[in-house]
Order: C-alpha cells, then structure tokens, then sequence
C-alpha cells in the first residue's frame, strides 16, 4: 500500500486487517493504493492492477483523496465472484466515509465489503461420488 506515511502505524494496521480478511472470505487478493494518478484515474488503477503478482485474481481499491477519485478494479477471474453491483455499493460506501473525513475507515469498511461480497462461491457435490 503505496503513501503509507500518510497513515498511522494503527491506521495501517486496521486496513491491512481488513485486506487479510478480505482475502481469506473471497480467496482473492486485495490492494490498496492511495496517492495521486499519472494519468487518467481509470486507466491508471489498471495499469496498477496489470503490475500486480496476480492481477487476474486481484481487486484493486485506488484512491487519490486530493482529486477525491475512487476506482475498484478487477482482474478478470476476480470480476467472477464480485459485481459491479456489489463494487459500486461498497464505493459508496467509502465515498460517504470520505466525505465525512475518515479515510481509514472508508477504506476498512469498502475493503471488508468488497470482501464479503466476493465470497468464493459453494462447490456443490465436490466430494460426493456421483450417484445414479
């Protein structure tokens, strides 16, 4: 989590607590990235996700708090188990917690919700002998 001096010792605690259950509910990989972009905000997050270890199982939080921009993206596997939907209300989520002032927390809540939301899903019959 790049801009890491822009948090209390605390403060990353709580959010790298958040990306570790996260990923232990969905079995995917959460980052988080907090700074300015290089480019355009949606591109940027991309470019972010594609330098990642896995980006195909990745979900990536971007946030730029001084151009008050907030992109989620995912890799391609990782858009399987979340939705848009699920994205978009998680956003908003953070973005009502931006707002207010609290960037630790919007990004703890928005994290653990994305996680939630992009439970690995069930496995029917994995273990069972086929029956006729």
């Amino acid at each position: 989590m790049p801009a890491g001096d822009a948090f209390t010792p605390d403060q990353l605690y709580d959010i790298e607590r958040a990306v570790r259950h996260a990923e232990e509910v969905s079995g995917l990989h959460f980052s988080v990235y907090v700074g300015g972009a290089d480019s355009e905000t949606r591109p940027f997050a991309l470019e972010l996700l594609n330098e990642l270890e896995d980006p195909d199982h990745t979900v990536l939080v971007y946030v730029d708090p001084a151009g008050r921009r907030l992109e989620i993206v995912t890799g391609a596997l990782a858009k399987r188990q979340l939705s848009d939907t699920a994205a978009g209300l998680a956003a908003l989520t953070m973005q009502t917690s931006f707002a207010t002032g609290d960037l630790t927390g919007g990004l703890v809540t928005g994290v653990q919700q994305l996680g939630t939301h992009a439970h690995q899903p069930t496995l029917l019959h994995a273990n069972e002998p086929h029956q006729q």
